[in-house]
């Protein structure tokens, strides 16, 4: 953008404005369709008298121009959008400045030509609005959320027992039948709304999924073992977070460091940023986008957690202040319940505790801060390893004196430290090595174990991650099938010379 137009004051530093030389009064779609995109969205300014290339050129007949443009928005706009216009002089050259408000009626079309189409804004050009676009403007032109909205799903045939054993944990307060309606999750003749349908235990609402994965390396393509661990959620909202933050702490490494009279804990990510973000991606998605689900991706260095749906005023994360952003809510009854248990706050101040979790943390520097970014139809928040790249000589890894295994921990014995020193030499990712001890220490050499076995141990939910495990402990010659056992029994190898005998202490 050129800088006259900001020192002008004509535009803010968006891009919600466009400009031409002239209006086309022979093709009027060729601007109509930005003021039914400035008026579907946030409001925006049309500015006549400029070049493409930002020249200032002038109206020679600014009122007579005026006049026609006003004319043209009363013939071809439907229903006609609130407007301003004015004739301003800038640097010796008159301009005339159409300023379109966001409109309350949408959505608005361009009626012309054979036509009756709505515009978006995506980025600097209008585009046809979508099926999704045109729900969502009909929405806000009745003053109602997507998630207020009635289904066909009667109340008799679903249960809420997830949503309702996560709000006990969270309130120590027993849902009753009367909670549901007055919560938004019933409308008056006993059917679901939208919110009572995702927040109901086998949602009916397919595409809410979370698709969880622990990949090998730094992206997506890790070489032989592409994820170490991974997990596709689905059923009620309760369930989608629950188990989406059990799969991270699961991925959540810990380190430790010894001070002059405590020790600091140093996770890879801190859980209320953690907590934070899942929170935001599961109740502030686009629930109308079809075909797009949650995702979360750890890398060694990073952690992507990718929710579909944009900022909901259109604006773009990465172009604000993230301590300042006012709360906006696209499905408030779902944050409602969400507030009542105490995960989230009226205020809107997730991206404030985001930051500060991460600034509390004893390894932050500034270049970890998070980061964030948006577009019209996606959201995505990147979290930083906090421990990637840091001396071992620094830190302790807590898993040299304990591991988790599920939600349990056990101590390591001589045989364990030596497996880990192993393990670290020929170069396998902690998160796999810490399952691989894990399952170790439980088994010792004299037991068997099966894929079922290790699913139970570690808490996976998916037998392919417990496959990884063992496909792992095969390559490195750790394990053997057990004679006599049946198939898919293993045991540790007595004998492993042939890989690394070092391992064993």
């Amino acid at each position: 953008m050129n800088s006259w137009l900001v020192k002008s004051g004509l535009v803010g530093e968006t891009t919600q404005y466009d400009k031409k030389i002239l209006p086309d009064f022979r093709k009027p779609k060729s601007w109509l369709k930005s003021v039914s995109a400035f008026a579907n969205g946030l409001g925006g300014k049309l500015i006549f008298g400029v070049a493409d290339d930002d020249t200032l050129v002038g109206i020679e007949n600014p009122k007579e121009v005026s006049e026609k443009i006003s004319e043209a928005i009363k013939d071809k706009m439907d229903p006609v959008p609130p407007i301003d216009l004015q004739i301003k002089v800038v640097n010796g050259k008159t301009l005339v400045i159409l300023e379109v408000v966001q409109g309350r009626d949408t959505p608005y079309y361009f009626a012309g030509d054979g036509m009756h189409t709505a515009y978006v804004r995506i980025g600097n050009q209008s585009v046809r609005a979508q099926a999704h676009d045109l729900k969502r403007m009909v929405l806000r032109a009745e003053r109602r959320s997507p998630d207020s909205l009635s289904t066909d799903y009667p109340r008799s045939k679903y249960t809420f027992f997830e949503l309702q054993r996560l709000y006990k944990k969270q309130t120590r307060i027993v849902l009753e039948e009367k909670d549901y309606e007055s919560f938004g999750l019933i409308d008056d003749k006993g059917f679901l709304t939208y919110a009572g349908a995702l927040l109901a235990d086998e949602s009916p609402i397919r595409h809410s999924r979370v698709f969880c994965t622990r990949w090998n390396g730094l992206d997506k393509a890790g070489g032989l073992l592409e994820a170490w661990d991974d997990m596709e959620v689905s059923g009620s909202l309760a369930n989608l977070f629950m188990e989406t933050m059990n799969f991270i702490r699961r991925n959540n490494k810990m380190r430790w460091k010894k001070l002059a009279s405590s020790r600091a804990n140093m996770p890879e990510y801190p859980e209320r940023a953690v907590q934070e973000c899942v929170i935001n991606a599961l109740i502030h998605r686009d629930y109308l986008e079809i075909g797009s689900e949650v995702h979360v991706d750890i890398f060694d260095d990073r952690m992507e957690i990718f929710s579909p749906g944009g900022m909901l005023d259109g604006s773009q994360i990465q172009n604000l202040n993230p301590m300042e952003v006012r709360s906006k809510r696209r499905n408030p009854v779902i944050a409602d319940v969400f507030n009542r248990m105490g995960l989230m706050e009226r205020r809107g101040s997730g991206f404030r505790k985001i930051i500060d979790a991460y600034r509390n943390a004893y390894l932050y520097r500034e270049d970890l801060l998070p980061r964030m970014y948006s577009n019209d139809v996606d959201f995505c928040v990147v979290l930083c390893n906090l421990n990637y790249g840091t001396e071992k000589d620094e830190v302790n890894v807590i898993g040299n004196e304990s591991f988790a295994a599920g939600n349990e921990s056990f101590a390591a014995g001589n045989e364990s430290f030596a497996l880990i020193r192993f393990l670290e030499r020929v170069k396998v990712p902690n998160i796999m090595s810490e399952h691989i001890v894990a399952v170790y220490t439980r088994v010792k050499e004299e037991k068997v174990f099966s894929r079922k076995d290790i699913m139970e141990w570690l808490g996976f939910s998916a037998s392919s991650a417990a496959g990884r495990v063992i496909n792992t402990m095969k390559k490195l010659d750790l394990i053997e099938h057990a004679e006599g056992r049946g198939n898919g029994k293993y045991q540790f190898r007595k004998d492993v010379e042939g890989n690394d005998s070092v391992w064993r202490g």
